[in-house]
């Protein structure tokens, strides 16, 4: 991660005026893939921290908000994370129980969040919570909660079958006061929020997707070239390749439309129902080219697909993808 800050790998998507690379979804996505072919951890912190970590307050934030915290993110000062996720609201975010209970000239936070990933190493959390009476997305709000705030801790760390390198795990708020000024946009307005920083984050996971499929079939054809290869294998590593390269014009096509401030939500949902279906059928066909020797401990070929298999899942499932792809379909008449 130091490396990464000191590449300017943290700050892709943060103006310079800000202490960014001022780049753009495009170059976001490409810089992920290349991260996750040598380390799909690596590439799932990066892209939390610059996605849905990061961009909220870029695009959602008043300028004091941006001053305070964008530099920081950007040079790496500080790692960002996004609490959305309940134990009892995963895929229905609009559900989520944590409350915001307005005091003064602020909030007090309670509720507990789970499956946070950079949970415990992130130096700042954009967290959701319910600040009115309204039971659906109307009644949610946004905060920026430092992770040293009195009431903030770690709760479980999990133990995922993939992604070792990544810390994924429960953050509480226990009577966690937040000032007015760290709210982000207005009251009700953070289920926009979410929303808004899931398409560009699911964007990212596309590019993780990419990475991660591409070392697969590197891997594949090495082995090949090194041991010798039939009809059976070649056809495979064919398949491979050509799903690869369907899946990486896609999400490529999708930050291009971001970047160009195009609406993109449905391309976004494409791009991470394709691209991470893809990795998982990639990685899946690498290890059966590999035979016994990809299934040990150890190998790469194992440790790509139990990798690819929660790209499938977190960033909205991708059976969620197919709601968000339908809805708009139809809306689109």
């Amino acid at each position: 991660m130091a490396a990464a800050a000191e590449s300017g790998l943290l700050g892709v998507l943060v103006p310079r005026e800000y202490g960014g690379s001022g780049l753009d979804a495009l170059c976001f996505a490409i810089s992920i893939e290349e991260l996750a072919q040598a380390c799909a951890s690596t590439a799932v912190i990066v892209d939390v921290h610059t996605s849905v970590g990061t961009e909220p307050i870029l695009l959602f934030g008043d300028e004091d908000q941006k001053r305070r915290w964008l530099p920081r993110l950007a040079t790496g000062e500080v790692l960002g994370a996004f609490a959305l996720t309940e134990p009892s609201s995963g895929s229905d975010a609009a559900s989520l129980k944590t409350t915001a209970r307005p005091i003064g000239n602020g909030y007090v936070l309670n509720g507990t969040k789970v499956f946070i990933t950079n949970v415990g190493r992130a130096g700042l959390y954009i967290v959701f919570a319910r600040t009115g009476p309204d039971e659906k997305a109307a009644g949610v709000t946004a905060f920026l909660v430092p992770a040293d705030a009195r009431g903030v801790r770690v709760g479980q760390v999990f133990q995922k079958m993939g992604l070792h390198g990544s810390p994924t795990g429960e953050l509480i708020l226990e009577d966690v006061s937040v000032p007015a000024g760290n709210r982000l946009g207005g009251e009700g307005q953070g289920f926009t929020v979410a929303m808004r920083a899931l398409d560009s984050g699911r964007i990212g996971i596309s590019g993780q997707a990419l990475g991660i499929a591409q070392a697969a079939v590197d891997e594949a054809r090495a082995l090949m070239r090194e041991r010798g290869h039939g009809q059976g294998d070649d056809f495979v590593l064919a398949d491979m390749a050509t799903r690869l390269e369907s899946a990486r014009l896609l999400a490529y096509h999708a930050a291009w439309r971001c970047s160009h401030g195009r609406t993109f939500t449905r391309q976004a949902s494409m791009s991470k129902l394709h691209c991470t279906d893809t990795a998982m059928q990639v990685a899946l066909d690498a290890l059966q080219i590999a035979g016994e020797a990809g299934a040990f401990s150890g190998s790469p070929f194992e440790r790509h697909v139990r990798d690819a298999k929660a790209l499938q899942i977190y960033e909205g499932s991708n059976q969620v993808q197919r709601i968000v792809i339908a809805r708009d379909l139809v809306k689109a008449g």
